[in-house]
């Protein structure tokens, strides 16, 4: 596992983000996780962040220690491991400690607007970074979560690492918060946080050079080539590869994008995911038949390149 962190290793590769696999006693389990994180490497992805595919907003805090040292030692020497810590401040203080003791550059934040507001998202994570050692990334998924006025305070206090931003838009080109955050500090900080769909609107109309991905789990090699084509300023290829996303994706907006991702995995029999830890749950066997068509088509295609 790689064991620093530049702001360029933003750009280097797609960004992704897998689920973990179980197995059937919900245990953690180190092989199948093996299994996935090899096939994401091969497509010359040297990122996994483990954040809401991988479902640590449910982790219990005993496995989490065990959990972190099993990601760290299946993946390969250059691939960097970004965990999650919260979404609540007493776990995340905890995980911190933990944290501590071990070599990860950074860990993100999770958000929740159930129990939070700006400012205390503000003091949670100086908190937080203080205590584990290690700066934050910082999760913004709801334009309630953090105001601009609290992201610039924190990039200028030094203590946050990158910006995963995942705010839905009908049109993703027209964003407010966005437009605001970009203003204020380094685009090249922030990373666009929902998967291939509206990159192309992040890149052009923001400046952001970055993306995280689920399929990518699924199809490495045709997410790489995406970032590449768009690093190579060749829009017309790029949004060839992200309309062959589409059958994946639309499937997860419709049942929801973690299910969704964890089923496609095991259906395409890339890893076996085993059953969704609670409080989520695996979906209804009838929509086994649309996800592996999915998946296996992304898996054929991601074979050929």
């Amino acid at each position: 596992m790689k064991t620093s962190f530049a702001p360029t290793d933003l750009h280097r590769s797609v960004i992704s983000v897998p689920p973990l696999c179980r197995d059937a006693s919900l245990k953690v389990c180190p092989a199948e996780n093996a299994k996935l994180i090899r096939h994401i490497e091969a497509g010359g992805v040297t990122t996994l962040l483990y954040g809401g595919n991988a479902n640590f907003y449910n982790l219990a805090p005993s496995e989490y220690a065990d959990t972190l040292d099993v990601l760290a030692e299946k993946a390969a020497p250059d691939s960097w491991v970004v965990p999650s810590v919260g979404p609540y401040f007493g776990t995340m203080m905890d995980q911190a400690a933990i944290l501590k003791t071990r070599k990860f550059p950074t860990a993100m934040v999770l958000p929740t607007v159930a129990v939070s507001s700006p400012e205390g998202v503000r003091v949670a994570v100086m908190k937080f970074v203080e205590r584990a050692g290690i700066p934050a990334v910082l999760y913004v998924k709801d334009e309630k979560y953090v105001t601009v006025e609290v992201v610039k305070a924190l990039v200028a206090a030094g203590v946050i690492s990158w910006i995963k931003y995942a705010v839905v838009r009908p049109d993703p080109a027209v964003d407010p918060l966005l437009r605001g955050i970009v203003d204020n500090v380094d685009p090249n900080m922030i990373v666009s946080g929902i998967g291939e769909q509206p990159v192309m609107a992040h890149w052009k109309n923001f400046g952001v050079r970055a993306f995280t991905s689920g399929c990518v789990c699924v199809a490495p090699r045709r997410s790489q080539e995406m970032l590449r084509a768009l690093q190579a300023g060749d829009f017309a290829t790029a949004e060839k590869i992200r309309e062959r996303f589409n059958s994946l994706e639309s499937l997860r907006n419709a049942h929801g994008p973690i299910p969704v991702l964890h089923q496609a995995v095991a259906l395409a029999a890339i890893a076996e995911t085993g059953p969704l830890f609670p409080l989520l749950a695996n979906l209804d066997a009838n929509l086994d038949a649309p996800i592996k068509a999915a998946a296996d088509g992304l898996l054929a295609w991601n074979q050929q390149a």
